[in-house]
């Protein structure tokens, strides 16, 4: 179970690490489409079971979001934790999604 965690938490961490550093320095993180993605998920009881749990990948493309092309799902943690999923959006057109919100 420890090295499942481990492996859990090293993977979002590299997730982590490459959304943050995906787009170039000068660009603005897209707030608005981060906020848009926070309302999603309070508009739809989600927000507190995302926080506590992450989200897994197969629910948010039954809501319609998108792997944007080259992105590799299987490399990445499922669920999502919540602080990853927020960095996407922030990310803006440097997404690992596509979220039909922003």
């Amino acid at each position: 179970m420890k090295k499942l965690v481990a492996t859990a938490a090293a993977g979002a961490a590299a997730l982590a690490v490459t959304v943050a550093t995906a787009p170039a320095a000068s660009a603005k993180p897209d707030t608005d489409c981060q906020r848009a993605g926070m309302n999603f998920l309070k508009d739809n009881g989600l927000f507190s079971a995302v926080a506590e749990g992450g989200l897994p990948i197969a629910t948010a493309v039954s809501v319609g979001v998108a792997p944007r092309k080259g992105t590799d799902v299987a490399s990445l943690p499922d669920p999502l934790p919540l602080s990853v999923v927020l960095a996407d959006h922030r990310a803006g057109a440097n997404s690992l999604f596509d979220y039909p919100w922003c």
